[in-house]
C-alpha cells in the first residue's frame, strides 16, 4: 500500500462482492475493475482481491486487468495451496495476504492458524518474499498466533476483527472492550517485534471508530459492507465516508 502519512491509516477497499453481483448472473456487469477504478479516484490506498478456490467472485482474468486499470497496489488473498502460490507468482501482486479457505463457508469465518500450519506456510512464505511480494497473515489477535508470524518472517499481519464487529452487533460492552483490548495489545506487540499491523473483518461505520483509533494500526481492509453501502448510496460516497470516519478516530 501507499506510505501513509505520519498518524494517518490506510484504507484498503475489497471488491470482491461486485464481481459476487457479476457471477450471480454470469456475464461482465457489473466489472469489478470498474469499482477499482472508482476506488482510486476517491483517495483509497490499495485494492484488495481474494481469489477463491471456488472462483466464487474474483475470477482469474479479474487480477490482471484490475493491476492494468489503476496505479493502487494489489492485496491478494489467497489460500496456503501451490495453485495459489503459482497464481500469486504469476501475477506479483504488491502484497499476497495468506489467509484460511474452506469451501463450504460463506466467507472467511476466522484467522489463519499460522501456529498450527508453520511447516506448510514456510515455503510459501519464503517463495513469496523471494520474489519480492509482501506477505501478510490474517490472522487472530493472539500471541500464539503472532509468534507464529515472527518465527515466519511474514512483515505484515492482519488481525482478524470478526469476534469484535459480533460483540458490537450483540450490543456486549464487556466483550467489546476485552476485543479492542486485545486488538490493541497485539497491534501494539507486533510493532515491537517489527511486524506491521492491519485489521479488517465485518468493519462498518457504526464500528470502525475504536479500531482505527488504535495507533499502531497501519490500515484496515473493508470490503462486504462498504459494497453493501454502494448499492444504496454509491460506491464513491461509501468509500469517502469510511475515509472520514477513519481520519476522525486518528484526530
Amino acid at each position: 500500500m501507499r506510505e501513509a502519512r505520519e498518524g494517518t491509516l490506510r484504507l484498503g477497499v475489497n471488491i470482491d462482492h461486485v464481481a459476487t453481483i457479476r457471477n450471480a448472473r454470469g456475464g461482465d456487469h457489473p466489472d469489478p475493475v470498474r469499482a477499482a477504478q472508482i476506488v482510486a479516484r476517491c483517495g483509497g490506498d490499495g485494492i484488495t482481491a481474494h481469489l477463491r478456490e471456488d472462483r466464487r467472485h474474483i475470477r482469474d482474468d479479474d487480477l490482471k486487468r484490475i493491476q492494468d486499470a489503476t496505479d493502487l497496489p494489489l492485496n491478494l488473498e489467497m489460500a496456503a495451496t501451490e495453485e495459489m502460490l503459482g497464481i500469486a507468482l504469476r501475477h506479483a501482486p504488491h502484497a499476497a495476504c495468506i489467509v484460511p479457505e474452506k469451501r463450504e463457508e460463506r466467507t472467511t469465518e476466522g484467522g489463519l492458524d499460522a501456529a498450527g500450519q508453520h511447516n506448510t506456510l514456510v515455503p510459501i512464505v519464503e517463495r513469496l518474499k523471494e520474489a519480492g511480494i509482501r506477505v501478510s497473515l490474517f490472522i487472530e489477535a493472539s500471541e500464539r498466533q503472532l509468534d507464529a508470524a515472527i518465527r515466519l518472517g511474514a512483515p505484515v499481519v492482519e488481525f482478524h476483527t470478526g469476534e469484535y464487529a459480533h460483540a458490537h452487533l450483540d450490543g456486549d460492552r464487556t466483550r467489546i472492550s476485552a476485543e479492542l483490548k486485545r486488538i490493541a495489545d497485539m497491534s501494539a506487540l507486533a510493532t515491537k517485534n517489527g511486524i506491521e499491523p492491519h485489521a479488517g473483518h465485518g468493519l462498518t461505520y457504526e464500528n470502525v471508530q475504536p479500531i482505527a483509533a488504535i495507533p499502531q494500526l497501519a490500515e484496515l481492509n473493508i470490503g462486504h459492507y462498504l459494497i453493501g453501502e454502494a448499492v444504496f448510496h454509491g460506491l464513491e460516497p461509501a468509500v469517502l465516508k469510511m475515509r472520514e470516519l477513519m481520519d476522525e478516530a486518528r484526530g
